[in-house]
């Protein structure tokens, strides 16, 4: 949106020195000259911008973190009770279902969300979605049936979409640029303790009460963090918000939802069904394969065809940070699902361990992932600069990966802990930055769908290679022990992970082991190669830094009020304008009137005001 500030400020000039573009302040003109010359930025860095402090900062980001809190706990706290809701519900057929309502409505939102922070006041949309994640929370809880079950699942999907995106826009509108780093950081921690809590936690709930506390909780937390948002979130208004109803949305590119959802929906059910419920030659699988890839190219070309209202606007990728960044999260997200989720059934079928010490048996990996999550925030708080963080993990991500791919039957604690922490560690150094490099890079209107597309990248690409990874092993699995005496293809249709090789005679079965453990390290290979892909993406991310924008604000303090105070203070670098001044009064360095000063070597350029 463009916005239109008529108000006595200081006039700012660049200064070409060395080939660089330097903003300095320069002379001030009378009041009365240049008004009809009024600048007309294209940002919403104008937004005057008041960061909370004390109590009230502490207290909104608490209630924000534990929103955000409550959805990365959802997502692993089911894992151990599931066992007790398919006896309860007798629906043993729909245990994949209990996952993937949530996941495909999880990352189908996420860009949705991204456009509705955009358009719609931040704090109505994200408390929107605590509602949303709350009632879907609570139809889980009282579900009086598997379908009831599935469906509070969708829906409690659908929230917790809103709730990441807004998460990081909250922290947007919380925490100065130089400042966010850290807790990005924070961001990381939360979803590593809730990964360490998440399986603990379902189980005692499981174990004592009922399996239906697993989403009670959410409640009584939720309502708790609910208010204190609604109380201490403070969000500057911005154009958008003064439209009316009907334009609102119009701008929500109902359009490019409309083939972005069911085609993202299509692909992953094509990607959950193939190999595993159904064979990928039929015609279920294959017509939801075509059905996604063709919708999703559908939305490309809506996005291209109407850019001012799309959901992803095309000049956000003429950044290539962005483009990076999204293959990088991605990348990130699939090799961490592999992981994740493979490494406990390497500690059950292999070790034999309960699937609540599987769980705890992944603390090696998950404390490091939160240590080095603060760390990176930290360091990179210091330095200013988030590439250092990205390197090292995946340097570190990547030997941990490929440690990992050696485990054997027989590997002693020491190994499996140590490798896991080496992995954690490099892991949770890298995670944020791509979220982190969208909010250095963007003009703050484009920040919410930059992160929103993080988000979805990462999702997405967990969800994608999570589904090739289950192929992998299938594949691998009856490959293997097909040669064994005893073996039949029904085995694993009608046995579970630890159950598998109590099916072979007793003689056959060290063997049988052996070659399980051969199937699982061929998915742990793919998830070291997708490590090592991180670094495709990362070498093409900007050095760019959070603190180079960064103005003390004691030298700003005779600045008039909404004259843009909180843009000079801290402005993203997308947000300084390099085109040429047109009919809109957009600022640029090629206009007329700057023509004669640049041969000088200095360019006026007006700032929220008059030239």
């Amino acid at each position: 949106m463009l916005f239109k500030k008529k108000a006595k400020t200081e006039t700012m000039s660049s200064v070409v020195k060395d080939g660089v573009t330097k903003r300095e302040p320069s002379e001030p003109e009378p009041e009365n000259e240049g008004e009809n010359n009024l600048a007309t930025v294209n940002t919403t860095a104008t937004e005057d911008i008041v960061y909370p402090s004390g109590l009230r900062f502490v207290l909104l980001l608490t209630a924000t973190f534990v929103s955000m809190f409550l959805v990365a706990l959802d997502r692993l706290i089911i894992s151990t009770a599931i066992p007790e809701i398919t006896d309860e519900f007798k629906s043993v057929t729909d245990i994949g279902w209990y996952g993937s309502a949530f996941l495909l409505t999880n990352c189908g939102f996420q860009l949705i969300f991204g456009k509705l922070f955009v358009v719609f006041p931040v704090k109505a949309t994200f408390l929107i979605a605590i509602f949303i994640f709350e009632a879907g929370s609570a139809i889980c809880g009282a579900a009086p049936n598997s379908v009831a079950f599935i469906i509070g699942r969708a829906i409690a999907g659908v929230g917790a979409a809103g709730i990441m995106s807004g998460t990081i826009v909250v922290i947007v509108f919380s925490v100065p640029l130089h400042k966010r780093p850290l807790f990005q950081g924070l961001f990381g921690v939360v979803f590593g303790v809730s990964s360490i809590l998440g399986p603990v936690v379902g189980g005692a709930f499981t174990s004592g009460p009922t399996w239906r506390w697993c989403f009670y909780i959410n409640l009584p937390l939720g309502a708790v963090a609910f208010a204190f948002i609604a109380v201490l979130l403070k969000v500057p208004d911005r154009d958008s918000q003064k439209l009316p109803l009907k334009k609102k949305i119009l701008q929500l590119d109902l359009l490019g939802a409309s083939a972005l959802l069911p085609g993202t929906v299509a692909l992953l059910l094509a990607l959950q069904w193939g190999g595993l419920e159904y064979k990928w030659s039929d015609g279920r699988v294959v017509a939801c394969l075509v059905l996604g890839i063709l919708l999703l190219a559908a939305f490309v070309g809506v996005q291209i065809w109407k850019p001012k209202t799309a959901m992803l606007p095309p000049h956000i990728f003429k950044q290539r940070t962005m483009v990076a960044g999204s293959f990088t999260a991605a990348m990130n997200g699939s090799h961490m699902m592999i992981f994740v989720y493979f490494l406990p059934l390497w500690f059950q079928a292999i070790k034999g361990s309960s699937p609540i010490d599987s769980g705890i048996k992944l603390f090696p990996m998950l404390l490091p992932l939160v240590t080095a999550s603060i760390i990176a925030g930290v360091v990179t708080t210091k330095i200013g600069y988030y590439m250092p963080a990205l390197l090292v993990s995946v340097c570190l991500a990547a030997i941990g990966a490929g440690l990992l791919t050696t485990l054997q039957v027989h590997t002693e604690q020491a190994k499996w802990i140590g490798f896991q922490v080496l992995y954690g560690f490099g892991l949770g150094l890298g995670m944020q930055v791509p979220n982190l490099a969208a909010q250095t890079v963007l003009a703050n209107k484009d920040v919410p769908i930059g992160t929103s597309l993080m988000l979805f990248t990462q999702l997405l690409g967990g969800s994608i290679f999570l589904s090739v990874g289950q192929n992998v092993f299938n594949t691998n699995l009856n490959a293997k022990l097909s040669p064994l005496p005893g073996y039949s293809p029904g085995l694993l249709l009608t046995n579970g992970a630890t159950s598998l090789i109590q099916q072979f005679p007793v003689s056959v079965r060290p063997e049988a082991l052996k070659q399980y453990n051969e199937a699982l390290r061929e998915v742990f290979r793919l998830g070291l190669i997708l490590a090592c892909l991180v670094i495709v993406g990362a070498v093409f991310i900007e050095w760019k830094s959070v603190k180079k924008n960064v103005i003390k604000k004691k030298n700003k303090s005779e600045e008039e009020k909404g004259a843009g105070t909180d843009e000079d203070v801290e402005k993203g670098p997308s947000e300084e304008p390099e085109t040429d001044s047109t009919s809109h009064g957009r600022v640029g360095t090629n206009s007329g009137d700057e023509k004669g000063s640049k041969k000088d070597g200095i360019a006026p350029v007006a700032m929220n005001g008059k030239k």
